[in-house]
């Protein structure tokens, strides 16, 4: 089997700290490398439809929802696992495409709804197809089993106790994680965090 660059970082440790066990840098520094390189390649794709993957995210989410395709901010925020702020920003980016408008909810004087246009439908319907037909360029390389077996590992991985402890979405009260995120940024996303993978 061919070596990557994560064999050649595990075996540059095993020379210069023989002491050390880095044998679980196999796993997540792999991890972390696919992350970086998916996520350019999620970027490439959205792009041709003039939006980001985080973009992308909040159309999916409305279309999910099932007609009338209108969703609060708060519900859009829970099934996106955003903090507010940055929600706010995402949306008030696809209103400024036209692809979603803002209307007043009837259920609540001053809430508003987030509702899908017709043009967010068009290109959501369109880069849903192109993204999904990316992801299974990405995965060529395993076979149905092997991906199955993939999936199963990476599920008890994400549930385990120590990254349930670190899932906000799961651990920290809205409001508190609201805050925390906040002070990372500046009212823009990054680039890294506009493209981070799929849910």
């Amino acid at each position: 089997m061919h070596e990557d660059a994560i064999d050649r970082i595990v075996h540059q440790w095993n020379r210069e700290r023989p002491q050390l066990d880095v044998s679980v840098t196999h796993v997540l520094q792999r991890i972390s490398r696919l992350y970086v390189l998916q996520s350019a390649s999620f970027a490439a794709v959205f792009d041709r439809y003039g939006i980001t993957f985080g973009e992308f995210e909040v159309l999916a989410a409305l279309l999910r929802s099932g007609p009338p395709y209108q969703m609060s901010p708060t519900r859009l925020v829970d099934a996106v696992v955003l903090s507010s702020g940055a929600m706010t920003n995402r949306i008030d980016r696809v209103e400024a495409l036209g692809m979603v408008k803002r209307l007043p909810d009837p259920g609540d004087r001053r809430g508003t709804l987030v509702a899908l246009t017709r043009v967010g439908r068009q290109t959501v319907d369109a880069a849903v197809l192109a993204h999904l037909a990316n992801e299974e360029r990405l995965l060529g390389a395993l076979s149905s089993a092997e991906r199955g077996t993939l999936t199963r590992l990476l599920r008890k991985l994400l549930l385990s106790e120590p990254f349930a402890a670190l899932d906000s979405a799961r651990t920290i009260d809205p409001n508190v994680r609201t805050t925390r995120r906040r002070r990372g940024h500046t009212g823009r996303e990054t680039r890294a965090a506009r493209v981070a993978p799929p849910v």
